[in-house]
């Protein structure tokens, strides 16, 4: 049922209206253009008649335009908050969107669009609109890199991310994070249509005509700023973008990542270059973040907060993102309550980062990889509210077009928490796909929220997930069908349900290859390796579901021939796997193929009969504590259960201080994996799912039923951190049941896999129960155990 058709509406607002809220008009009527071919009339008068209009403009360009005819008044309206009313009358049909500023008439007329009923020829509301809002938190953004890293941005015109921080806008964004041209990646790329420089400035230009707040996340990259020379020449790269880009309203620098400066001169030398910002914007401000990567971080971080104790003028506030290891509430505890916070929230990456995807399957983070689209509404509404009432807002950190939902749920959570988030979805699918398409979107992107929740093989909601998208796909216009937003959710649909299929296909293979190995007395060693190499590679040989494939092939070049989306390294210029480029995993082993070819080529190579039933002993008994033993891959869900959770993901989603599952995925990268692979004999995959802490938090682990007579032996796989060299190592302490020292300061080094086995004595366990407590002592920030055998002896 209609309540006020539009079609043939006048769009009335101030002739001297400016600014933001001039932006408003054009983007009403430019984006009914787009979708429904009606372009709207102008007039800074009310029409004669009972012609349909839309009033838009602040209090005072009413006054102007004439008064506001309604039953009740308007109610004092706190900054950017608006007002929407409708009326809908034999003699007079209007909507009247009335913003407390001009960045309000922005955010009333993109609630305005987000509610409208269109399509082709068709403008209308659907119920009577009442509404008065105000944004909760005053900053509200998001980062848009122009780098190579970036799995999109690269590729994009000046007019695609007008369109996109657009989109933005309509959503509540009021601040838009750009780059300077050099950063840690390289400063071009082969898909890059604008220069780096001039990007910077039309995008300071662009974000200014929607009357935002332009952003500059501005790394120190210097090498040595003991060096004058050095110093000088930072300098004059910062006046010379500073004095180019047009509008700078805050400058972030990050502690690190990148960036290694120690505290002290990190201060003198944010003070140095907040005079020269000043000169050129007297009204920014500096930004600053605690953020730090090294080894040890302690003595960094209490010189950083001894520093911010001084209470500098020239600091505008404080940014909390990752690699900060202070939970936020205790940040704020730190800050002096001069300084906001400011969140910085990485809602782009899926493992290895802030905010992981709670529990994930295995093989989702071997193909899916850190970079995937990774629509996760629930979570980062929950993430966003656990810890929203310590910050002034957020301006995420993303990495490109891969977590496009999460923006928008960040955007409406920012302006308020209490949005539902099915009404953020069914809003993001009715203004971006499709009207019809509102809610089997919204409810499309649950369920692929859902995909990943529980172990993979056992989510019978994957397939069913296919299902709803593939209906859509069929029903859908070509609009649609050319919708990147659309095509980004189908692409998952598919991978995530091929992904599932070569799983169960895989692990069969995998049993099927044991099968073979328990038969070897039948047929000797080497036959046996034989039919264990035939029957893994069916998986290449006889793969599955390859409609499944050849869909998620086509829907990667659509996506890039839309819009520069690369998904992967040869065919769309990513410049990693690990960037984006999940496509280029889709067909990663799911099982322990890699490992047990390893294990054959070593049969092979055997010397005599008996070392060959050795090895093959080895393969079949690995994972055997023996009996009355016990044997976890820490990672899994069967002994995860073991594990005290700590405060647990709810309240503490960042794990800051409970232990989480992670995955060592690049231990198996190729071109960087196969020497450590021969090395070690083999990685298995219960190496890369393991469980980690971060610094002072401690890994407890509990057994029940142990037979109180017997001695045990303890066996533990520690996974050595990404990215650090083998001598750098972390020091683990370990203790039994709280009184008995297992061993201390044990190193466990970077980037390989560290076995140490050690004696539980009976006395330790004289109640059949054992408590572990593994501590990290020393070394790099995180602690990771993959497996444990316990055996009686």
């Amino acid at each position: 049922m209609t309540y006020l058709n539009l079609k043939q509406a006048t769009v009335v607002y101030a002739k001297d209206a400016e600014g933001a809220e001039a932006k408003a008009v054009d983007v009403l009527i430019e984006e009914l253009a787009k979708r429904t071919g009606i372009i709207l009339l102008r007039s800074h008068s009310y029409p004669d008649g009972n012609v349909p209009f839309i009033a838009i403009g602040t209090p005072d360009s009413f006054e102007r335009i004439g008064p506001i005819q309604l039953h009740e008044d308007i109610p004092a309206l706190s900054p950017e908050g608006f007002a929407l009313r409708t009326v809908s009358q034999a003699l007079r049909q209007a909507v009247f969107v009335v913003g407390a500023d001009a960045r309000g008439v922005l955010y009333g007329t993109g609630k305005l669009l987000r509610s409208l009923h269109w399509g082709d020829n068709v403008i209308q509301l659907d119920n009577e609109l009442n509404l008065t809002e105000a944004p909760r938190f005053p900053i509200r953004g998001h980062q848009l890199g122009y780098r190579p890293k970036n799995n999109a941005y690269d590729a994009w015109s000046v007019e695609q991310f007008d369109q996109y921080i657009r989109d933005l806008a309509i959503f509540g964004a009021n601040s838009i994070e750009i780059m300077p041209p050099r950063t840690d990646d390289d400063a071009t790329g082969p898909v890059m249509k604008v220069e780096p420089m001039e990007m910077m400035i039309r995008l300071s230009e662009v974000i200014h005509s929607y009357g935002l707040d332009t952003w500059v996340w501005y790394p120190n990259l210097g090498k040595d700023f003991s060096d004058p020379k050095i110093v000088e020449a930072e300098l004059a790269e910062r006046e010379q973008i500073f004095s180019m880009v047009p509008y700078i309203e805050h400058v972030f620098i990050p502690g690190s990542d990148p960036g290694d400066l120690d505290p002290e001169p990190l201060f003198v030398w944010c003070e140095k270059v907040a005079k020269i910002l000043h000169t050129y914007h007297p009204d920014a401000q500096i930004w600053l973040s605690s953020q730090v990567m090294n080894a040890d971080p302690s003595a960094w971080k209490k010189g950083f907060y001894e520093q911010l104790s001084k209470e500098p003028d020239w600091l505008g506030g404080i940014v909390f993102g990752p690699h900060v290891d202070e939970t936020l509430p205790e940040l704020r505890k730190i800050v002096p309550q001069k300084y906001p916070i400011r969140r910085y929230e990485d809602i782009t990456h899926n493992f290895h980062c802030q905010y992981p995807v709670a529990d994930w399957d295995l093989s989702f983070a071997l193909t899916l990889g850190r970079e995937s689209t990774n629509p996760r509404p629930i979570a980062q509404k929950q993430i966003h509210n656990v810890f929203a009432s310590y910050a002034v807002g957020n301006i995420s950190y993303s990495e490109g077009i891969n977590d496009d939902v999460n923006k928008f749920v960040w955007s409406d959570q920012d302006w308020n928490p209490q949005i539902p988030v099915a009404e953020t979805l069914r809003d993001y699918g009715r203004w971006f796909i499709g009207y019809e398409q509102a809610d089997g979107i919204a409810q499309g992107l649950l369920a692929l929220e859902d995909n990943w929740v529980g172990p993979l093989l056992a989510n019978e909601g994957v397939e069913v997930t296919l299902l709803q998208w593939q209906q859509m796909e069929r029903e859908a216009p070509q609009s649609v069908l050319n919708n990147y937003r659309f095509q980004m959710g189908l692409l998952r649909a598919y991978f995530d349900a091929y992904t599932k299929r070569r799983l169960v296909y895989e692990t069969e293979l995998e049993y099927r290859a044991m099968d073979a190995l328990r038969e070897v007395e039948l047929t000797g060693a080497l036959v046996a390796a034989e039919r264990v190499e035939q029957i893994l590679a069916r998986a290449v040989t006889e793969p599955v579901a390859q409609d499944y494939r050849r869909r998620c092939d086509d829907l990667a070049d659509r996506l890039f021939e839309n819009i520069g989306y690369q998904l992967t390294v040869t065919r769309h210029f990513a410049i990693a796997q690990d960037r984006g480029a999940f496509m280029d995993a889709i067909n990663y082993p799911l099982n322990n193929s890699r490992w047990l070819r390893i294990r054959c080529a070593m049969i092979h190579k055997a010397k005599d009969e008996a070392e060959r039933l050795a090895i093959i002993d080895g393969i079949r008994n690995r994972t055997n504590p023996g009996p009355g033993g016990f044997y976890d891959n820490i990672g899994s869900y069967r002994s995860n259960r073991r594990i005290d959770p700590g405060q647990g993901w709810a309240s503490d989603p960042g794990y800051l201080v409970s232990p989480r599952t992670a995955h060592a995925v690049y231990l198996l990268t190729p071109g960087r994996a196969e020497e450590k692979e021969k090395e070690l004999g083999g990685i298995p995959l219960a190496w890369i799912n393991h469980v980690n802490v971060m610094l002072d938090t401690p890994i407890i682990i509990r057994y029940e039923n142990l037979d109180p007579s017997a001695d045990y032996q303890l066996k533990v796989a520690f996974v050595g951190e990404i990215g650090v060299e083998a001598h750098k190592a972390v020091q683990v302490k370990l203790t039994a049941n709280d009184s008995f020292i297992v061993y201390e300061n044990l190193p466990v080094n970077g980037s390989t896999v560290t076995m140490h086995e050690s004696n539980i004595p009976r006395e330790i366990i004289s109640e059949g129960k054992l408590k572990l407590s593994f501590l990290r002592t020393k070394g790099t920030k995180r602690m990771n155990i993959g497996e444990i055998w316990l055996t009686p002896k």
